[in-house]
């Protein structure tokens, strides 16, 4: 794997990862992290893309890792950044993999982008904020009622917020404990130093979650796969029913008894499914 820093958008410097430089016959991959992670692509699925013929390529969203800071970034601008990438590395189409909210950058990315994005697989995505036949907040723990609450009244509220020493608690369970053990463990590789560089790749992930997109869901016509836990507390599964109702495209998986984080065992899966569908 390779690791570059591309120019995008206002002079911004964008630090990207890709496992293929070389690229070939490989299909083009798009990794969207979660929050607060960094954008190194998921190693636990290094061996399946293998298999299946596939690229990784991601990205430090802005204000993680080596990825300058973007205040007012929202889902579309993502895309856009996304868009960035993949032109400085030579690609044209390619699918898109998101885990938690980079779920819904990778369903923005579907929705802004057109049919540059050949398909979408979004674990745990988090639905648009204040959407007509949700209740967003129903089921999460407190902590993220109060992260995200806090950001809905906009980013110096939620900068006020992690300023009183605010500790996020994902309240894991044993099942979850354990699950670390396995390849999985990872996240905890990617979620430690994704602070690294200030607080603001986390507060503006979180602002842009709470605030408009910028693009519509119910745009994307590819092929879009939803795979969410019904233990999830931290994106209740709710907001995966709400997307697979509006997406005109899409498919949803509800995984039993999976928390947020052991849906990630599922992730093959998904690569499986986009493989099929490419």
């Amino acid at each position: 794997m390779i690791e570059l820093d591309v120019e995008v958008a206002a002079g911004r410097t964008l630090h990207v990862y890709d496992t293929a430089p070389a690229g070939g016959d490989l299909l083009p991959v798009l990794w969207h992290h979660g929050t607060p992670n960094l954008g190194a692509p998921p190693e636990p699925l290094f061996a399946a893309a293998d298999r299946l013929g596939m690229r990784w390529v991601s990205f430090d969203r802005p204000g993680y890792g080596r990825s300058d800071v973007a205040p007012g970034r929202t889902v579309a601008s993502v895309a856009a950044d996304t868009a960035a990438v993949a032109d400085a590395l030579g690609l044209g189409r390619f699918a898109v993999v998101g885990y938690s909210g980079g779920g819904t950058y990778a369903l923005g990315c579907a929705a802004v982008l057109g049919d540059r994005v050949r398909a979408v697989v979004s674990l745990a995505g988090i639905a648009p904020y204040g959407a007509d036949g949700l209740d967003w907040f129903a089921g999460m723990v407190p902590s993220g009622v109060a992260a995200l609450g806090t950001a809905a009244a906009g980013r110096e509220v939620r900068t006020a917020l992690h300023e009183s020493n605010f500790a996020y608690d994902c309240e894991f369970t044993p099942v979850d404990l354990a699950f670390f053990e396995g390849p999985w463990g990872w996240l905890g590789k990617v979620s430690e130093p994704a602070l690294a560089a200030g607080p603001y790749g986390q507060i503006d992930d979180d602002v842009s979650y709470t605030h408009a997109w910028g693009c519509d869901p119910r745009a994307i016509d590819v092929p879009v796969l939803l795979l969410h836990g019904t233990a999830d507390r931290i994106i209740p599964a709710s907001h995966g029913a709400w997307l697979a109702a509006h997406c005109p495209t899409a498919e949803l998986r509800l995984r039993a008894d999976d928390s947020h984080f052991t849906i990630t065992g599922h992730a093959e899966e998904g690569l499986d499914w986009l493989r099929r569908h490419i």
